[in-house]
């Protein structure tokens, strides 16, 4: 983790918390409950509180902000629910962190043209709530009910990123506020554009080290006529992997595939109160008109026998579903569970999917030989999984296994053509394997990029960049 931030001098910190109680009042806190509650909880990584905090309601709130901040050097960090994983929004060099939770309305639903435009701090249940009526949807779902400005800032991905794809493919614009409180407009409503570079992209997985998004357009979907839910058993992972690769290179249109291996059943059992056989198991789900849905599960059982599938069952039941997937989500508090008092330190990787089968069975040995309990969970038609591993932060020695364990597992995706991280972020905990997955080059392109956009380094510094 990159902790080597220079903090702005006491003078200047106590200067900016003084215009800034004065610009916002009430709406600028600075109890330590509040400030704690800003920095990074959801693993392992220490939490770094900010200095204060701003509760922001509208984009000429972030603009303040941000003006205050610069003309004294203080850090602003965006913080929208708090789900990212690594140490996205802790604060390395104190500073200021800008709430967006109150930014939370939408502002233009096109139904028409299948987009809409939001404020960052929309949460992804919330939208799908409020566009059910109009008979469309928002298809990305990280799992965490994440705000969608976060979503655009770690470039999160999830359970229907097989057939949707990530934020990446589904942000069509953005206005973002730059160092000097102005603003920037990256994009248009229309759907295709060769106007420029493309900043849209720029800014979607920048962790909010380049700016702080203010407003999203982002792309819809119809709600398909039928949707239906399938679970199915293996004998082993490798089998489970072989019928992911199979069921994409046929190219069967899955919504959702799902790996969950013996230890993650076992899991969900016990905190979901499900009866899944306890053997790997795969979750899918089907989406198109009824005839279509019941062509793409008999072709997927098929794939899933030849590969040594056994109980394959589906349901086009919405209570059904919704419990099934429920159960998928609450994996890594199923995982939390098994041992209170301990952390769950969630990692993931990403391979290219005919390289998963091999990587998901030397990762499960590699755990066996380690002695670490750590379930895995897959968005596997990516070839994306993720490990939640139980660790006492206590014991030295379980923790140097830890860190050891998920040092091997990044080198094992990473000689594979894979990378580090397929969804979670670099943030501060992966800023160590940046250098060897993209070379130097790379990062000295990174860091002329973050300079020539935020040259006093205030947005979220200690991020995704190792220190020199």
């Amino acid at each position: 983790m990159n902790n080597n931030q220079k903090r702005p001098e006491p003078a200047a910190l106590a200067t900016t918390i003084e215009a800034l109680a004065a610009r916002f009042g009430n709406r600028l806190v600075t109890s330590q409950a509040v400030r704690e509650q800003h920095g990074h909880t959801t693993t392992w990584l220490p939490n770094q509180p900010p200095d204060a905090v701003v509760m922001a309601q509208e984009t000429a709130d972030i603009q303040d902000v941000v003006r205050i901040c610069a003309a004294n050097g203080v850090p602003v960090i965006a913080f929208g629910t708090g789900t990212s994983l690594e140490g996205q929004v802790n604060a390395a060099a104190g500073g200021v962190c800008i709430d967006l939770r109150d930014m939370n309305r939408i502002l233009e639903v096109h139904a028409e043209d299948l987009d809409c435009v939001i404020q960052p701090g929309v949460t992804r249940k919330a939208l799908n709530e409020n566009l059910r009526d109009q008979g469309l949807f928002f298809p990305i779902d990280p799992g965490a009910d994440a705000s969608l400005g976060g979503m655009a800032s770690t470039r999160a991905s999830g359970t229907n990123a097989v057939r949707y794809g990530t934020m990446r493919d589904n942000v069509l614009a953005l206005k973002v506020v730059r160092g000097d409180g102005e603003i920037i407009k990256t994009g248009t409503r229309a759907k295709k554009s060769s106007a420029g570079y493309d900043l849209t992209h720029l800014f979607v997985g920048a962790e909010g080290t380049l700016g702080i998004i203010s407003e999203l357009t982002i792309k819809l979907r119809g709600i398909p006529d039928t949707i239906a839910a399938a679970s199915c058993s293996f004998a082993t992972v490798a089998g489970a992997c072989q019928a992911t690769i199979l069921a994409v290179q046929t190219g069967i249109p899955l919504a959702r595939i799902e790996l969950l291996n013996e230890a993650q059943v076992r899991c969900c059992n016990a905190y979901s109160k499900l009866t899944l056989p306890e053997t790997p198991l795969l979750l899918l789900e089907f989406h198109g008109s009824e005839a279509e849905v019941a062509e793409q599960s008999k072709n997927f059982r098929e794939i899933a026998l030849e590969c040594g599938g056994g109980d394959f069952t589906w349901t086009t039941r919405p209570e059904d579903r919704t419990k099934l997937w429920q159960a998928r989500h609450d994996a890594y508090w199923s995982v939390k569970s098994l041992r209170p008092g301990s952390d769950v330190a969630a990692t993931d990787v990403c391979v290219p999917i005919s390289r998963l089968a091999e990587c998901v069975t030397e990762t499960e040995e590699d755990l066996a030989r380690m002695n670490l309990v750590a379930p895995i969970v897959g968005h596997v038609g990516d070839g994306n999984f993720h490990c939640s591993m139980l660790c006492d932060r206590n014991d030295a020695e379980e923790v140097a296994r830890a860190e050891a364990f998920m040092h091997r597992l990044v080198g094992r995706a990473q000689a594979m053509g894979g990378t580090c991280t397929g969804e979670h972020g670099i943030g501060q905990g992966k800023q160590k394997y940046l250098k060897a997955e993209l070379g130097v080059e790379a990062l000295d392109a990174m860091r002329a990029i973050k300079l020539a956009m935020d040259p006093q380094n205030i947005f979220n510094p200690g991020k995704i960049l190792p220190a020199r």
